[in-house]
């Protein structure tokens, strides 16, 4: 079985929440001592692979052991103070958080909630080529499969579900949106925002590429569109995930480039209000 490791696409913006409350069940109460503010923060994104028995196999294992290096780094004192992770879609996935000990669980959206139709031709004309055959058709038996994990509070929550059309192949399947949390660190200047996201695959998709990329850019549309209304200028922005551009594909520059001119349009270029360089690391596959 493979571990999916992908570190990176990390952008630090400058930016404010539109409030919504959290649900209830999100945050874990009574937390213990928090780690003290020494002016860093480490975050670590994740796609754990926790897919349903038979697509894949042997995951409980391998999820296991994920959430115990996890309390094991906690025990060392070096374990990552936010987490995000991927597709964490059965129950052992969607335990890591609380094995490994973090205080606040946030999950993404869940297969009921509602993405945005079909607006113009070109969404109609997509719409209308879906094949039941390549799983387009069938509904949505599992939400976003989107979790953060924090040391600190979380303060607000936000999610969003892709429009319902903008998706290709077996990753229609799964409700893929974006989950964005407001984490509050004592002693850090500003809060600050969490954001992540599964956007749609490629090759994995099993279908052409008219079709995947077409429904990455309308998700990535929706991103974009979910970023610019949720923030103004005043709160920093770690938005890390899967974003599937992959180590040659023609994503990675398009998805740079709208993520300095579009995500960042609103804050200008000043020193004091600088875009880091968003890297979107390799894929590494390990025997696990």
């Amino acid at each position: 079985m493979h571990r999916y490791w992908k570190v990176g696409v990390a952008a630090s913006l400058l930016v404010l929440l539109g409030a919504r409350d959290p649900r209830p069940s999100d945050i874990r109460l009574d937390p213990p001592a928090m780690p003290r503010f020494d002016g860093t923060v480490s975050v670590l994104t994740y796609n754990v692979k926790g897919l349903p028995w038979p697509v894949a196999i042997g995951r409980y294992a391998a999820l296991s052991g994920i959430a115990s290096h996890l309390r094991d780094l906690r025990k060392s004192g070096r374990a990552p103070h936010i987490v995000v992770l991927q597709e964490t879609f059965t129950t052992e996935a969607q335990s890591i958080g609380a094995a490994a000990g973090y205080r606040y669980v946030v999950r993404g959206p869940n297969p009921d909630t509602s993405g945005a139709p079909a607006m113009t031709l070109a969404d109609r004309d997509f719409a209308s080529g879906a094949h039941w055959w390549k799983g387009e058709t069938a509904g949505k038996y599992v939400g976003s499969g989107l979790q953060i994990l924090s040391d600190y509070p979380v303060e607000n929550v936000r999610r969003i579900a892709f429009p319902a059309f903008a998706c290709a192949g077996f990753d229609c399947l799964a409700n893929k949106g974006a989950l964005l949390a407001t984490v509050v660190i004592p002693g850090a200047p500003t809060p600050i925002d969490v954001l992540t996201t599964h956007l749609n695959s490629r090759r994995a998709s099993h279908v052409g590429d008219d079709r995947s990329i077409y429904a990455y850019r309308r998700q990535f549309d929706a991103l974009t569109d979910f970023i610019r209304t949720s923030h103004d200028a005043r709160y920093p922005l770690i938005a890390a995930g899967d974003f599937n551009v992959g180590s040659e594909d023609p994503r990675r520059p398009e998805i740079l480039a709208a993520a300095r001119q579009k995500w960042a349009s609103r804050i200008g270029r000043s020193p004091s209000a600088n875009l880091a360089e968003v890297s979107a690391g390799r894929r590494r596959r390990r025997q696990g």
